[in-house]
């Protein structure tokens, strides 16, 4: 199954968080913060939304920086995503 994302949506990946901190204590699964790094999976085709024009900036295979308490999570074939606006995201690392 292939997930294609609607108008201005975004399908992304999260990258692992890090285990330990640079002071080598380990963190538990509970202690974490959920990451906000991401590797775009899949990118909708932009269109009119909301009576604006909307031209996609990002592309599959880049990684980005995202809101933290924004997009609504999935699992597909037991992997897990996250789907976003566009507008979520907030900076593509280069």
């Amino acid at each position: 199954m292939k997930l294609v994302p609607l108008f201005d949506k975004v399908v992304l990946k999260q990258l692992v968080a890090e285990e330990t901190t640079k002071s080598g204590i380990v963190l538990p699964g509970q202690a974490k913060e959920k990451p906000q790094q991401a590797e775009v999976i899949a990118v909708g085709p932009g269109g009119v939304v909301d009576g604006k024009e909307i031209t996609m900036q990002v592309k599959a295979g880049d990684k980005v920086i995202y809101s933290k308490y924004s997009g609504t999570e999935v699992e597909v074939e037991e992997e897990k995503y996250v789907i976003v606006k566009q507008s979520d995201i907030l900076a593509v690392i280069e």
